[in-house]
């Protein structure tokens, strides 16, 4: 599936160079799901591997106790970025201007994309690229919650329900043809009654991810 013109539109049109011009040192979900996140990050990456952590902060949520060969930073702000301590090298680039990342073929063994997925006008470039970086097998961890810029946020996203995301990042991954395994979705969040008594009984901000796998 391709996104129709209006769906790829922001309700606060500017660059998004000049949102990300400050940096932000804040955490934009919960330690609930953080804990989450990190959990899944030991549970399915490879240690002594390499890891591209795509539109990331000052943070990455990867496990303090695994040891990576190399984790490439990507981001709008160079300095959350330098704050990263788990980052050995990062880079600055708008990706809804220029999707093209500037990486070698097959150079990472996995790709992590963390509450961002929704600010990109152009995902299906970007899921090609993401294609184009990973080794054959290399793993595509895609996660978010239901908290956003919203004037930043895409259309398409804005307009959609939780379960609507879950199904517009898996077209994401279908856009790259023969690219990627069908992705297998965690998903902790609430079913009933409603979502102001789940967070009353203290639960985390709901949790999804999308896994894939590079054919």
């Amino acid at each position: 599936m391709q996104l129709e013109p209006n769906q790829r539109t922001k309700l606060d049109a500017s660059d998004d160079a000049l949102f990300y011009e400050y940096p932000r040192f804040v955490t934009h979900v919960d330690n609930g799901f953080i804990q989450q996140l990190t959990n899944l990050y030991r549970d399915r990456l490879t240690p002594q591997t390499r890891i591209l952590d795509l539109m990331s902060s000052w943070v990455s949520h990867l496990p303090d106790d695994m040891e990576f060969a190399h984790v490439e930073g990507h981001g709008l702000n160079a300095e959350e970025l330098a704050r990263n301590p788990r980052l050995d090298r990062y880079f600055v680039q708008d990706l809804n201007q220029n999707p093209q990342l500037p990486l070698a073929d097959g150079s990472f063994d996995a790709v992590l994309n963390t509450v961002s997925v929704q600010y990109l006008q152009y995902p299906e470039a970007i899921f090609a690229e993401i294609h184009r970086i990973l080794k054959p097998g290399g793993i595509a961890i895609v996660s978010f919650s239901n908290r956003m810029f919203y004037q930043k946020a895409i259309q398409a996203w804005r307009d959609g329900s939780d379960a609507s995301h879950l199904q517009l990042v898996k077209s994401y991954f279908a856009s790259v043809p023969q690219g990627f395994t069908k992705p297998e979705a965690i998903v902790q969040a609430p079913q009933m009654p409603s979502f102001l008594s789940w967070l009353n009984a203290g639960n985390s901000d709901p949790f999804y991810a999308l896994i894939s796998t590079r054919c």
